[in-house]
């Protein structure tokens, strides 16, 4: 019983006396991984308000040239724009992938005039950015006049430096 005693008081002590001297060693290498995860973090981590604004500014250009791009129904701009992925989910719920969108804004029956987005604003988060905005269109189809009024919520992603849209959706604002 005694030696259990003696041994079960004196562990503690051994033990403290290694945490103090383990705790001497790691200090200073605690500190430095702090430092370096701090001077990591602000090189890499939220990208500055110049940054966003470039962004901000290339996106807008980009949204702007699309449309312009499906009024004049120039296919290479319209594609180049778009994620090999994109979705398109529009006011009746239907799916449009990037060929039947396409495929739909380049039929020889629509006319899209042109058109203005009001209420623009975008949004990053990163590599991802959420364009949105109000819309009222008019054209023709098939020799009928038309007129849509929507708003619309853009999904751009970035990769490799280059931004693309990669999903729409649509909601019709009620007449």
């Amino acid at each position: 019983m005694k030696t259990m005693r003696f041994h079960a008081s004196v562990e503690p002590v051994a033990n403290r006396a290694k945490t103090v001297c383990l705790l001497r060693v790691l200090k200073p290498l605690i500190a430095l991984a702090v430092l370096t995860c701090a001077t990591a973090c602000s090189v890499t981590g939220t990208p500055s308000q110049g940054a966003q604004a470039g962004d901000i500014a290339q996106l807008t250009r980009q949204a702007n040239a699309w449309d312009k791009a499906i009024v004049r129904k120039d296919r290479g701009a319209i594609e180049t724009n778009m994620a090999d992925d994109f979705r398109q989910i529009d006011g009746d719920a239907d799916i449009e992938t990037k060929a039947s969108f396409v495929t739909g804004v380049l039929l020889p029956k629509l006319t899209i005039n042109p058109y203005t987005v009001e209420d623009f604003d975008v949004r990053l988060y990163g590599d991802v950015a959420l364009l949105s905005g109000r819309t009222q269109m008019t054209g023709s189809y098939d020799g009928k006049p038309f007129a849509s009024h929507y708003r619309y919520i853009d999904i751009y992603v970035r990769s490799n430096g280059v931004w693309k849209i990669a999903s729409v959706q649509i909601t019709k604002v009620p007449k």
